[in-house]
């Protein structure tokens, strides 16, 4: 079987991947992820997702794969960024409030001879309304700041919304398994 490898450092991704009980390393890509002039947040999410696969393929063995992904939140074509800090969490979360935000979730399986498979996946997720208090509180318990639209939807972000609409519930952690298997399939790896 092939060997995989994550183009990503994140926890997040990590324990997804983790679920399908493949073995594989992790490598941390070297990829710009500024946004180019006027790209919508879907072509950003694609673009990056690509570069970091590409960016670990380059140098793998014949026998290796690397799996890059990357989320973009968009609020009305708009791309938000991972906040960093409170302030700017809570200045998201404000934005947010009440309105439907979409999560473009990127993917790509890239091997060193240029070969690469790509999927996106869309869930669009509705914030119920949101007061300052309710915004504080739940940034002060999960300190979001390194999560695509300042939450964490396996944890206490659940409780900020009216409804997910999406077709693969781990979509909006940050790496789509329905889409992984099936891009992992497409390159040899033996799934259930």
């Amino acid at each position: 079987m092939p060997r995989l490898v994550l183009a990503s450092t994140s926890r997040y991704r990590r324990e997804l991947l983790g679920r399908l009980r493949l073995p594989f390393d992790t490598a941390s890509p070297a990829v710009d992820e500024t946004p180019l002039p006027a790209e919508c947040p879907r072509a950003l999410a694609n673009r990056l997702a690509v570069a970091k696969a590409r960016d670990v393929a380059h140098g793998l063995p014949d026998d290796a794969w690397a799996l890059g992904s990357d989320q973009v939140a968009d609020l009305d074509g708009v791309p938000l960024g991972k906040p960093g800090g409170r302030d700017a969490a809570i200045g998201q979360l404000r934005t947010m409030s009440g309105r439907t935000v979409r999560f473009h979730t990127a993917l790509c399986l890239a091997h060193a001879d240029g070969r690469v498979f790509t999927d996106i996946d869309l869930t669009e997720v509705q914030f119920r309304l949101l007061d300052d208090a309710a915004i504080e509180r739940y940034v002060d318990a999960e300190q979001p700041y390194d999560c695509a639209g300042s939450f964490k939807s396996e944890g206490l972000g659940i409780t900020l919304f009216e409804a997910i609409d999406n077709r693969d519930p781990s979509a909006l952690v940050g790496l789509p398994l329905i889409a992984t298997c099936r891009l992992l399939r497409q390159a040899g790896f033996v799934l259930p």
